[in-house]
């Protein structure tokens, strides 16, 4: 836990620059929102989770440099839990691992800006 905490402080250290501490907080804080948004949209469109995980971390990086590091952040954790879960769940299993590269590489999409469209599975409505 204090290495886990160590890291999160280091890096929220490294992350603010010449920014504000109150308006990176508030990017962050809004960042993290928009990927928990993102994520719980997951469970609501079959074949979709590539896109959300593409579009919060667009969002949040849309914020500004607290929103990007709160993606880095949360986005590491998830792949860190999922990763652990899956192995003890499924061993190591070469379709876990390619879906979460896969996943991986949506949410690093999204958060370099790019249009996270690109992952929008066909038959989905342009609405969400």
């Amino acid at each position: 836990m204090r290495l886990f905490t160590g890291i999160v402080f280091c890096s929220l250290v490294l992350g603010v620059t010449s920014e504000n501490w109150f308006s990176f907080f508030k990017e962050a804080l809004q960042g993290a929102g928009d990927l928990g948004r993102a994520y719980w949209m997951t469970s609501s469109h079959q074949n979709s989770k590539r896109y959300f995980y593409a579009q919060g971390n667009y969002d949040a990086a849309e914020r500004g440099p607290g929103g990007v590091w709160a993606a880095k952040l949360i986005s590491s954790t998830r792949v860190y839990l999922q990763g652990f879960l899956d192995y003890y769940l499924f061993g190591n299993s070469s379709t876990v691992l390619e879906d979460s590269k896969s996943n991986e590489k949506a949410e690093e999409w999204g958060r370099s800006g790019k249009d996270p469209d690109r992952f929008r599975p066909d038959g989905m409505p342009k609405n969400d």
